[in-house]
């Protein structure tokens, strides 16, 4: 069976549901990883959903700021409360709150803008970066090849159960830190498949949301590079604490996006990376900032 994006899709599709705490409620229910607990980008993903379906006109979502206060578990229902703490004419803003099992699991900030003229000036994008054509696919790099701990599940959950195809740049940390052990890489991803409609949304909306949803799956990996950990190495410990995302024009998330990633700090047992996601013509598009629990379990707290 072909490799298939429905995983992002079914993640995003939300209920609308009564309102407890707060104006407006969906549910989700996080998507099958080979982890104990769920994936983080699904919550991002699902609250950005959830704000945007809260709001009424045509402003776009332009920015998140989350933090992630428990473990969520796989294939429960979340409820997301939403907030409408602002309605203005330029600015719309709205707090979500994920809830599982009565507590609160995960909070974000989101704020949408009517959109103004201006100037513009975007970063440039690394030069000298392969075309994805020339690189490995997840699934061709990790076909015979072994390292660290390992599970069939982990193995085929990085291959072809993400929803997109991710090629590393110099190389992957799946099972050993191939290419230089520096703070920085690039990841050219892209669905594996054309993105289904998504109920509630518009297809730019939808895109937003793949941002959203993709950018957490590696954002941590430039620090543990620049540690030589890689995501096989028996007693790494991982977690996302807080997460910042900003869309700085549309972007369609059809075809490769290449996401050029640094580690910025790495100490206290935690690790803060930024990401710009660039079209192949080198268009800035979105900014990511995350910080993250990382250390060895044989480290004290």
């Amino acid at each position: 069976m072909s490799p298939t994006s429905r995983t992002f899709t079914a993640a995003v599709t939300l209920k609308p549901a009564e309102a407890e705490v707060f104006d407006v409620a969906f549910t989700a229910v996080t998507q099958p990883c080979p982890w104990p607990k769920a994936y983080g980008g699904d919550m991002v993903a699902q609250a950005a959903v959830a704000a945007m379906r809260s709001v009424a006109d045509d402003k776009t979502l332009h920015s998140l700021h989350s933090y992630f206060l428990r473990p969520v578990d796989i294939g429960v229902e979340v409820r997301y409360e939403v907030e409408l703490l602002r309605d203005g004419r330029g600015y719309s803003a709205r707090q979500v709150r994920g809830f599982q099992h009565g507590k609160v699991a995960y909070v974000c900030l989101a704020s949408f803008a009517a959109g103004t003229r201006g100037d513009s000036f975007h970063a440039e994008m690394p030069r000298g970066v392969p075309a994805p054509e020339t690189l490995p696919s997840s699934a061709e790099y990790l076909e015979g090849r072994s390292g660290g701990t390992t599970t069939v599940a982990s193995r085929k959950y990085w291959a072809t159960g993400r929803s997109f195809d991710m090629r590393h740049v110099p190389g992957p940390v799946y099972l050993t830190v191939d290419g230089m052990a520096a703070p920085h890489q690039g990841v050219w991803i892209r669905p594996f498949d054309d993105l289904r409609e998504v109920e509630g949304l518009a297809p730019a909306q939808r895109d937003a949301a793949a941002l959203a949803y993709v950018c957490d799956y590696t954002i941590l990996e430039p620090a543990l590079r620049a540690l030589g950990y890689a995501w096989a190495d028996e007693g790494l410990v991982t977690a996302s604490l807080d997460h910042a995302m900003w869309l700085h024009r549309p972007a369609s998330v059809g075809g490769w996006l290449l996401y050029a990633q640094e580690a910025v700090s790495i100490g206290a047992g935690r690790g803060l990376a930024t990401g710009r996601f660039f079209t192949p013509d080198g268009v800035l598009v979105a900014t990511v900032a995350q910080e993250g629990l990382l250390r060895m379990s044989e480290a004290t707290d």
